[in-house]
C-alpha cells in the first residue's frame, strides 16, 4: 500500500516526504501508513486540560468517511462550506473535502441568531454545494440558511454523526499540486471578503519556505489558540503538523483571548517549540499576566515565536522578552515574519535562532518615502522591526507607485511578490485578479508580480513594513501611517485600550483630516465624557497619565474626565506628528472594528463613524 512513497532525510535531520507526494492528501495518506500512530492533534480543552487527540490514523479514517459522504451527494469538484467551532471535528472536515476532491472554505461559525453579513457575503460568492457541521450546530446552521436566499438548495450535514461504515465507499481522486484545495476568504480589513484560490502545490511550497525558516525537529511541538478559518491558524497552525510531522496542541481563541496565561502556560507545560500570534497578543500578554503567574512558567523550550499578521512593534517584543526572560525566554526567540492569504501565508521571516532586526528612522523623511536612519539618541526616531528575507524561491521587489519601476535604494514603495506560493487569484474577480496578481515592471515587463498593497523597504537583505497604500492618509502634503498614530494614542493616556484604536481620514471642508476613535478600558468609569465637535487648540496633560505597566491597582482607578483623555491624545499627537486631529472619539469596550486575526478594520470605522453607529463611553 502506498508503496511509491518513501521516507528521506536531509542533512539536518528533517525527515520529509519523497517528491512523489505532491498533494495534502499524499503527505496525509503516507504519514497515516508509516506514522500511524505518532499524535497529530491534541485539542485542549477550555484551553487547559488535554481532551480529544488524534493520530494521524485516527485523521485518515475520519477524513474519508466524510469525503465518502460527499462523493454521495456529488461534491467532488465543487466548493464545500466548512461551519465549525474550534476543535478537531473542523481538520477533519477539511481533510475530508479534500480526499473527496472538493474544495473546502473555511468560515467562522455564526455565534448569534442572526447570520453575519461576511457569511451572507461567503455564500452569495462561492455558492458552494454544502455546509459542514457538528450535531451541536446543525440546527443553528439550517436555520442561519433559510435567511440566505442565496443558500437554497444547499446541504447541510454534521460530520462528527457519520457512520463508519461509509468508508467502503469512499474513492480516492485523482488530484495534482494544481488541483485547488481551498478558498481562504481574506480578512475584509480594506474591503469586502475575497476568495483566494489556494492549490496543493500552492500549500506544499509555502510550507516547505516555512520549515527552511522555522527549522522544526522530530522532536518539535506546535502551540497555537490561532482561528482556524484565519490564513496563519490554518496554514501554520494546523496543517504544518501533517506537512511536518510534528503535534499541534490547538485551543479555541477564546479562552486565550479571555485569559492569555493559558496560551503561555500550555507552551510551558506540554514543552512547546513553535508558535504564531499577531502582535497584539505578545502585547497582552505583558499586560494580563501578573508577576506571579508568570513565575510558574518554564519557556526554556520556546524556539521560535513567530510574530505577523498585523503590525511589528518593536516596543512589544522588547517588553515581552525583558518581561518574561525570568522564565527562559530568549529575545532571539522572536521571528518577525510577513505574509498574506494571496501568497498562500509566508512571503519573509526571520530564521530560527536568529535576533530581531531593528532600524530607527527618521519620521519626517518616512513621509516623504524616504528612509534615513535616526541619529542614536535621536527623539521622535521610529523603530521598525526587520521581517526576516525572502526563500530563494520568492522574489519580492520594492516598486514605485507611479512609475511601476524599482524604488532606488533607501525609498518606500509597494511590495510585489513573485513565487510558488503566490495563489492564482480570486475566485471569479477577473478585475481584481488584473490588478492585484497581473504587475509588471514598467521599464522590463518583468512578471507578473502580486501587488501586496504594503508598503516598506528593503535593508541588508530585510523587509521592513511601513503601513497599507489604502490607509495612508495624506495631510497637508505630508504621508501620515495610521498605525504610528494609533501608537501614539495608546501611550497618550493609561485609559487607552492598547491595540484598540483607529485612525482613519475624512474630507471635511474640502480637506482630508484624521479622525481617532479609542476603546476606554473597562475599568475606567467616566466623570464626564465629551465626544466634541470642532477641535479646540492641543493642550497640555500630565505625564502621569500615561500608560503605566501592569499593577494590581490598575483596576480601581477613580473616575476620569473625558475631556482629560481627549486633551492628551490631542496633545501627544500634535507633539509626536505636527498634526491636529479633527475629532476624537472615545468608545465602549469591543466598538473598534477588527478582523478574526485582531487587524483594526480601519474603513469599518470609517463608516460606522460617518454612520453615527459607534458605542460612545461614558
Amino acid at each position: 500500500m502506498l508503496t511509491n512513497y518513501e521516507e528521506v532525510a536531509t542533512k539536518n535531520g528533517i525527515s520529509i516526504v519523497s517528491p512523489q507526494a505532491t498533494t495534502l492528501n499524499d503527505l496525509l495518506r503516507w504519514r497515516a501508513v508509516h506514522q500511524a500512530q505518532r499524535q497529530a492533534y491534541i485539542f485542549l480543552e477550555r484551553g487547559e486540560e488535554e481532551g480529544e487527540r488524534w493520530t494521524y490514523a485516527d485523521l485518515d479514517l475520519k477524513a474519508r468517511i466524510i469525503a465518502a459522504k460527499l462523493q454521495g451527494i456529488g461534491a467532488a469538484g465543487q466548493r464545500i462550506l466548512l461551519l465549525h467551532p474550534p476543535g478537531l471535528d473542523f481538520i477533519a472536515a477539511f481533510f475530508g473535502c479534500l480526499y473527496a476532491g472538493a474544495v473546502a472554505i473555511p468560515a467562522p461559525a455564526p455565534r448569534s441568531n442572526k447570520a453575519s453579513s461576511r457569511l451572507q457575503s461567503i455564500i452569495g460568492d462561492a455558492r458552494p454545494r454544502a455546509a459542514l457541521t457538528t450535531s451541536a450546530l446543525l440546527p443553528v446552521i439550517q436555520r442561519h440558511m433559510t435567511e440566505i436566499p442565496e443558500a437554497g438548495g444547499m446541504s447541510c450535514l454534521a460530520t462528527d454523526s457519520l457512520s463508519e461504515d461509509l468508508v467502503r465507499r469512499w474513492r480516492e481522486p485523482s488530484l495534482g499540486g494544481d488541483t485547488l484545495a481551498f478558498f481562504q476568504y481574506t480578512s475584509g480589513s480594506t474591503s469586502t471578503p475575497k476568495g483566494v484560490m489556494v492549490s496543493h502545490s500552492n500549500i506544499m511550497s509555502n510550507s516547505e519556505q516555512v520549515e527552511r525558516a522555522l527549522g522544526h525537529s522530530d522532536d518539535s511541538v506546535i502551540v497555537s489558540w490561532l482561528p482556524h478559518f484565519h490564513d496563519m491558524g490554518l496554514i501554520y497552525g494546523i496543517l504544518h503538523s501533517v506537512y511536518r510531522g510534528v503535534p499541534s496542541y490547538l485551543m479555541a481563541p477564546t479562552y486565550f483571548l479571555q485569559r492569555p496565561y493559558r496560551w503561555l502556560h500550555a507552551i510551558s507545560r506540554f514543552k512547546g517549540t513553535h508558535t504564531a500570534a499577531p502582535n497584539f497578543a505578545y502585547e497582552m500578554c505583558v499586560r494580563k499576566i501578573s508577576p506571579e503567574l508568570r513565575d510558574n512558567l518554564d519557556l526554556s523550550s520556546w524556539e521560535v515565536a513567530v510574530n505577523g499578521a498585523e503590525p511589528v512593534r518593536a516596543e512589544t517584543m522588547q517588553e515581552f522578552a525583558e518581561y518574561f526572560r525570568p522564565s527562559g525566554f530568549r529575545e532571539t526567540t522572536f521571528c518577525p515574519a510577513y505574509g498574506l492569504a494571496e501568497a498562500t501565508l509566508k512571503i519573509t521571516a526571520s530564521r530560527n535562532g536568529e535576533a530581531p532586526a531593528y532600524c530607527a528612522v527618521s519620521p519626517a523623511a518616512l513621509e516623504r518615502d524616504r528612509v534615513v536612519e535616526a541619529l542614536e539618541g535621536q527623539e521622535g526616531g521610529r523603530v521598525l522591526v526587520g521581517c526576516g528575507r525572502p526563500s530563494t524561491d520568492t522574489m519580492v521587489m520594492i516598486v514605485d507607485l507611479e512609475s511601476s519601476r524599482l524604488c532606488p535604494p533607501n525609498t518606500v514603495g509597494e511590495i510585489w511578490v513573485s513565487g510558488a506560493g503566490v495563489t492564482s487569484g480570486y475566485w471569479q474577480r477577473p478585475d481584481d485578479n488584473e490588478r492585484a496578481f497581473g504587475a509588471r515592471l514598467a521599464d522590463t515587463g518583468d512578471g507578473p508580480f502580486l501587488r501586496t498593497g504594503d508598503l516598506g523597504f528593503m535593508r541588508d537583505g530585510q523587509l521592513y513594513i511601513t503601513g497599507r497604500i489604502k490607509d495612508m492618509m495624506i495631510v497637508a502634503g505630508r504621508n501620515h501611517y495610521p498605525q504610528d498614530i494609533e501608537l501614539t494614542v495608546e501611550q497618550s493616556h493609561a485609559a487607552i485600550r492598547k491595540g484598540c484604536c483607529a485612525a482613519f481620514s475624512i474630507e471635511a471642508d474640502g480637506e482630508e483630516r484624521v479622525v481617532v476613535v479609542a476603546e476606554v478600558d473597562r475599568h475606567i468609569k467616566p466623570v464626564m465624557q465629551k465626544n466634541e465637535g470642532e477641535p479646540p487648540d492641543a493642550t497640555t496633560s500630565g505625564r502621569d497619565d500615561r500608560r503605566q505597566p501592569f499593577s494590581p491597582d490598575f483596576n480601581s482607578r477613580p473616575p476620569i474626565d473625558g475631556d482629560e483623555i481627549v486633551k492628551a491624545i490631542r496633545k501627544e499627537v500634535a507633539e509626536s506628528h505636527e498634526l491636529q486631529l479633527y475629532k476624537v472619539i472615545l468608545l465602549k469596550p469591543g466598538a473598534v472594528c477588527k478582523t478574526s486575526s485582531g487587524k483594526i478594520q480601519r474603513y469599518a470605522c470609517r463608516n460606522n463613524y460617518l454612520d453615527n453607529s459607534f458605542e460612545l463611553w461614558g
